[in-house]
C-alpha cells in the first residue's frame, strides 16, 4: 500500500533538514532558497514497539519486517506559487499527488539562517501557503462549477446537482480564506462528491514547528501562536527540533541515541513520533504476522474488513478467503505464544465482515 506524506512549507523552515533525518536520504541542505528542486522520496520505517517484543518470542529465521510509509521532500513554496511564481507549478503538482501534507514552520530564531520573509513569524508563513493553495483550489472549484451547471441544466442530472451543493460550500470557504478541510458536509454522498475533487486544502495536515534546542520539550511562543491559528483546523501539531534530529540520527547505537534524548528530557525521538503521527495522518493502521519464520507488520486502512487485508498479504488470500484467525496482540504476549492463545481460547476465528484492528495477529485460511 504505496501511500505518501509530502513536507512543505517556506524555503530555509527546515524541510530537508528533517527529511534527512526521516530518511536518512542526501537531500541537498543548504542556506537559500530552492535547493531542493526535484522532489526527494524517502521509504520510512514505521517504529513499532509490538515487533521488538514479538521478535523476542518467535525468534523467527528470516527476522523481523517493519512496515513503511513513503515520505516526499518537495521544493519550497513562495508567494505568488498559484500563479507560476518561484517553483510554485512544480510545487502544486508535486503537493496534489500526495495523499497527506507535513506542513514545517519555523518557530526558532537564528540570525545565521536567512528568512524568505525577513522575519520569524510561523502564523504568517503558514498563510502564505494557504493563500497559495486556496487559490487553485479556488480555480478548480470555479471551472468544475461551469461544468457542473450545463450538465445539470442539459440533462437535469442528479450527480451534477449534488456536485454543485458541495462545490457551493467550497467556493465559499475558500473566497473566505478558509481551507477546503474546515467545510462540514451534510452527508455522506456530498462526502463522496468532494472526495472527487482532489482539492489540495482538502488533504489532511500535521504542523510540525521546527524549534531550537532549549524549545524542544516544552515549546515556545511561536508554537501557542500556531495552535491558536490552527484550533479550527482539523488539524495535528508536533514540536520538533530538527538540529536536535540531525544529530540524534548521526549517532551510531540506540542506547547513545536513548542517552541523547534523556539527556535533554525527552522520553522519544521528535522523528519518531512524526512517523507515527504521519502513518496515523494518513488513516492506516498494523496488523501484525507472527511466527518461527518471520515476524511482519502490514499496512492497512482503517475500516478494511479480513479478506481486503488478506489481499494485501497476497490476492490469492483475497479471492479464496475461508475465515482469519486472531489474536489480540496483548493477549499474545501475556500467554507467551500461539499455541498457549489456542489452549486458553484466546484465538478468535472471523468471517469475511470482521473488521480489522490496529495490532491484531492474523492468520488467513484460503483455498483457489
Amino acid at each position: 500500500m504505496s501511500l505518501q506524506c509530502g513536507i512543505v512549507g517556506l524555503p530555509n523552515v527546515g524541510k530537508s533538514t528533517l527529511f534527512n533525518c526521516l530518511s536518512n536520504a542526501k537531500a541537498q541542505s543548504a542556506n537559500f532558497p530552492f535547493c531542493t528542486i526535484e522532489p526527494n522520496v524517502g521509504v520510512i520505517t514505521v517504529p513499532d514497539e509490538r515487533l521488538i517484543r514479538l521478535g523476542e518470542l518467535c525468534h523467527p529465521e528470516r527476522g523481523v519486517i517493519p512496515t513503511t510509509v513513503e515520505i516526499v521532500d518537495i521544493a519550497g513554496l513562495v508567494k505568488g506559487a498559484s500563479q507560476g511564481e518561484g517553483l510554485g507549478n512544480k510545487f502544486l503538482a508535486n503537493i496534489r499527488e500526495t495523499d497527506a501534507i507535513i506542513h514545517v514552520l519555523r518557530c526558532f530564531d537564528d540570525e545565521n539562517v536567512v528568512h524568505v520573509d525577513g522575519s520569524v513569524n510561523p502564523v504568517r508563513d503558514k498563510e502564505i501557503i494557504d493563500a497559495e493553495l486556496q487559490l487553485k483550489d479556488l480555480e478548480t472549484v470555479e471551472s468544475r462549477i461551469q461544468k457542473c451547471e450545463k450538465a445539470a441544466k442539459a440533462g437535469g442530472d442528479k450527480l451534477a446537482k449534488l456536485q454543485l451543493e458541495v462545490l457551493a460550500k467550497y467556493r465559499e470557504a475558500l473566497s473566505q480564506g478558509r481551507n477546503a478541510r474546515t467545510v462540514e458536509l451534510d452527508n455522506k454522498d456530498q462526502e463522496a462528491a468532494a472526495r472527487d475533487l482532489f482539492l489540495l486544502t482538502n488533504k489532511p495536515v500535521m504542523y510540525v514547528c521546527n524549534v531550537d534546542e532549549a524549545s524542544a520539550v516544552s515549546g515556545n511562543t511561536y508554537v501557542e501562536q500556531v495552535r491558536e491559528a490552527v484550533k479550527d483546523e482539523d488539524a495535528q501539531v508536533l514540536v520538533l527540533a530538527a538540529k536536535i534530529e540531525s544529530e540524534i540520527a548521526e549517532l551510531e547505537s540506540y542506547e547513545e541515541r536513548q542517552m541523547f534524548l534523556e539527556e535533554i528530557g525527552l522520553q522519544e525521538s521528535g522523528v519518531n513520533r512524526l512517523i507515527k503521527a504521519a502513518y496515523a495522518l494518513l488513516n492506516l493502521r498494523t496488523f501484525l504476522t507472527a511466527g518461527s519464520d518471520e515476524v511482519r507488520a502490514w499496512t492497512f486502512r482503517a475500516g478494511m474488513k479480513a479478506p481486503q487485508c488478506a489481499g494485501i498479504i497476497h490476492t490469492d488470500f483475497e479471492r479464496g478467503f475461508i475465515r482469519a484467525e486472531v489474536i489480540k496482540y496483548d493477549d499474545f504476549i501475556a500467554l507467551g505464544g500461539e499455541a498457549q492463545c489456542r489452549a486458553a481460547g484466546k484465538l478468535g476465528i472471523e468471517g469475511k465482515d470482521y473488521l480489522v484492528q490496529d495490532g491484531d495477529i492474523m492468520h488467513f485460511l484460503f483455498n483457489v
